[in-house]
């Protein structure tokens, strides 16, 4: 009868955590099937920082209630764990901010996996977020493993749009105009082109003349783009512009 009744214990434990995984998997599907791209990325990052302590939660529960059913009482092991922890937490009060503030990164959904972000002075794309710590990749390749503790704000650069801010360099005022045509044409030509088309949001902005220096005048444009193609988007701009400059005799410094 003991033995029936831990199995049916340990039977319970695997479906509980057979449910949690399907029920992720069915939210992911559904969040496909939406093209909701922001979406998925919650979930999957939900996934990998609560699979693990929903296993221990889990594993924890059942290991008590077959502990109960071969005799051993639970409450002293309680008590003494209560103990054990108040006398870590002392210790350790670093590992416990660690978790509060990953904890609570993830239920504002300020970073998820995917992202390029600026945390405790340290920018990459988020390759991995757990509770404890968040692994970053710069542009270099380096690996940055940052203590949620550590971070008191996040500059998030992936998050709804972004805008690829687009300076050019002229030699005198007469130049101006011709300029910002050649801005306006590259701009239109980019819109309508099928590579970059589906990155921009919205037609170009000139925002007119940035700075006025010695060696000439500089002007800035930008585009709002699709965040992860901010500079896909700035780059193949400033290569047209600059045939466009020569087609419309515009001199640089």
């Amino acid at each position: 009868m003991r033995g029936a009744r831990v199995v049916v214990i340990l039977l319970l434990a695997w479906l509980v955590q057979r449910f949690a995984g399907r029920l992720i998997e069915r939210l992911q599907h559904a969040a496909q099937r939406r093209r909701q791209g922001d979406d998925l990325r919650r979930l999957h990052t939900v996934n990998a920082m609560l699979g693990s302590v929903g296993t221990v939660l889990v594993v924890l529960v059942a290991g008590m209630l077959v502990l109960s059913e071969f005799g051993v009482s639970v409450a002293p092991i309680l008590a003494t764990a209560g103990v054990a922890g108040i006398a870590i937490g002392f210790g350790a009060q670093s590992l416990i901010k660690d978790y509060f503030n990953g904890f609570f990164l993830l239920i504002e959904d300020q970073i998820r996996e995917g992202d390029v972000v600026e945390v405790a002075g340290k920018a990459g794309e988020v390759e991995e977020m757990t509770l404890r710590y968040v692994r970053l990749r710069d542009g270099d390749g380096y690996v940055y493993f940052v203590p949620n503790g550590e971070i008191k704000m996040v500059v998030n650069r992936t998050r709804w749009f972004a805008y690829a801010m687009i300076d050019g360099a002229i030699l005198g005022h007469h130049h101006i105009e011709p300029a910002f045509a050649a801005m306006r044409e590259v701009g239109e030509s980019m819109r309508k082109d099928a590579q970059f088309a589906p990155a921009i949001l919205e037609d170009l902005e000139i925002l007119g003349v940035e700075r006025w220096e010695l060696w000439g005048i500089g002007l800035r444009c930008r585009f709002k783009v699709v965040p992860h193609q901010r500079d896909n988007v700035r780059r193949e701009f400033l290569k047209r512009l600059a045939a466009s400059f020569d087609t419309h005799g515009v001199k640089s410094p």
